[in-house]
């Protein structure tokens, strides 16, 4: 009898035991699991299609990958590889190749890119001709003022064979043009005033959210910036700190973005004014 008490008893305590273990797994293990299988992306507000976009990621992230995605929204251009540099987001998601050039020289950061995601080529508009080709001896073209933009739209212009740069140019002005056969004037504008100068000048290079903004259609664009070598650092990148580079959790978020679902989401939403770029050849 004493026996057989003893064997209940050892049965009861390694059922509590294993009860123990179970719990204790359920209630501090798999939530710091799970926990551990959330990344949080920053991203610019503002525009509810890249709101759904993420959404979209997030379902392929976890259904495919079991990774839990959160975003944070930003409304600075200066805040989100702060917050990276902080700790407060795993990744972001909001600049192109020579933004992040540039942030890491004039901070002293070590951020990189962790993945292509889309390029939004810049164009070129007119409310008087209706090709690049058009354009008289001496047409004046607006184009945005800051370094990088004014850059970015005199390689279009370019591209599109009104003048030449001097060799060696990286961050071009006015003052950069070499040939100019037909005598373009440059006029330099705020980004954001690009778009409203059509009235007064002969064609505007205008950034695609500054076009949207005023009402302008990407379609009626009279020349468009090539995918070539020249578009490569225009290209939109997650990026991550360089000491993360590595984490396998997060290129897991990269393959839920890089997907035929994400090409057919910005097909759908955005034409061709937003193309993905991961696949894309710019050494054309």
């Amino acid at each position: 009898m004493r026996k057989n008490r003893k064997k209940r008893n050892a049965i009861i305590w390694t059922i509590v035991a294993v009860l123990v273990i179970v719990f204790g797994y359920f209630s501090f293990v798999r939530p710091h699991q799970q926990a551990k299988r959330t990344v949080t992306v920053g991203i610019m507000s503002g525009d509810k299609n890249d709101e759904n976009l993420w959404k979209s990621v997030a379902k392929t992230a976890k259904n495919k990958y079991n990774v839990t995605i959160k975003t944070k929204e930003f409304t600075d251009y200066n805040q989100p590889n702060k917050a990276l540099q902080n700790g407060d987001v795993d990744l972001n998601a909001f600049q192109h190749k020579l933004f992040l050039k540039n942030w890491n020289q004039a901070h002293k950061t070590n951020i990189v890119s962790l993945g292509d995601t889309f390029i939004t080529p810049i164009r070129v508009y007119s409310k008087k001709y209706k090709s690049i080709k058009d354009l008289p001896n001496g047409a004046t073209i607006a184009v945005p003022n800051d370094a990088t933009n004014e850059s970015r739209a005199l390689t279009v212009l370019k591209n599109a064979g009104l003048f030449t740069l001097k060799k060696g140019t990286k961050l071009a002005t006015a003052n950069s043009i070499a040939s100019n056969p037909k005598n373009i004037k440059i006029k330099e504008l705020a980004a954001d005033q690009t778009a409203r100068s059509l009235s007064n000048v002969d064609a505007a290079v205008v950034n695609t959210n500054y076009a949207q903004a005023a009402g302008i259609n990407y379609k009626s664009a009279i020349f468009v910036e090539p995918i070539n070598k020249d578009a490569k650092q225009w290209v939109n990148v997650i990026a991550v700190k360089k000491s993360d580079k590595n984490n396998e959790l997060y290129k897991d978020v990269v393959k839920a973005y890089q997907t035929e679902k994400t090409k057919q989401f910005l097909k759908k939403h955005y034409g061709s004014a937003e193309i993905p770029a991961w696949n894309l050849n710019f050494n054309k």
